[in-house]
């Protein structure tokens, strides 16, 4: 059975860092078979979330229904066919990229959370999919772990959307020069991790 994948860019950098890493995993998910995607955040149109809270009011629904008329409602229906998600941003000032949190918050929507209660339950537990979060830091990998929450971030969203498990693909010192490219060893390691997920 052909496995699909498709990968969330959360970077504002097309052919950066983030960028060209995913494209070596989808690079050896095709190459193994596998369906693949790429959906820029950037080219999409997103609006942010506005509280009102009405997608979270309905208990029975997979996924409650947003009341704004944007690209999400698409994206997620695409993230939802799919076996595999990769989710992708650089760190900026701590944490995901602006574009990437906007997205990431729109998706209460897999969430119920009726008037009265103090806090929102996931609506589904079935998890089956496999999902990648990509990351890049200016400093060493090591130190940025360390000293950023993007790692979980990343992983709570592929865990909404549906993930059982999440493996890392983490790039330090990711700003040494103006237009920095992925070392041989990082690419060697995303095409290798690309191909595993086709075959799984």
């Amino acid at each position: 059975m052909t496995r699909k994948i498709v990968a969330i860019v959360g970077s504002y950098r097309k052919g950066g860092i983030i960028d060209s890493a995913i494209d070596e995993i989808l690079s050896g998910a095709m190459a193994s078979g596998g369906e693949t995607e790429k959906i820029y955040l950037i080219d999409q149109q997103i609006e942010s979330c506005r509280n009102c809270r009405i997608c979270t009011q309905e208990a029975e629904a997979r996924r409650g229904l947003c009341v704004i008329q944007d690209d999400v409602d698409m994206i997620l229906n695409k993230i939802e066919s799919a076996d595999v998600i990769v989710l992708g941003s650089p760190i900026n000032f701590g944490t995901v990229t602006a574009v990437m949190k906007k997205f990431m918050e729109r998706l209460i929507c897999y969430a119920y959370w009726p008037w009265g209660t103090g806090a929102p339950k996931v609506r589904s537990q079935l998890r089956t999919k496999q999902a990648v979060v990509v990351t890049s830091s200016a400093a060493p990998e090591i130190v940025a772990r360390f000293s950023s929450n993007i790692v979980k971030l990343l992983k709570q969203a592929a865990g909404l959307l549906g993930a059982k498990k999440t493996e890392v693909l983490y790039i330090g010192l990711a700003a040494m020069e103006p237009k920095p490219a992925i070392s041989n060893r990082i690419r060697k390691k995303a095409t290798r991790l690309g191909g595993k997920l086709a075959r799984e």
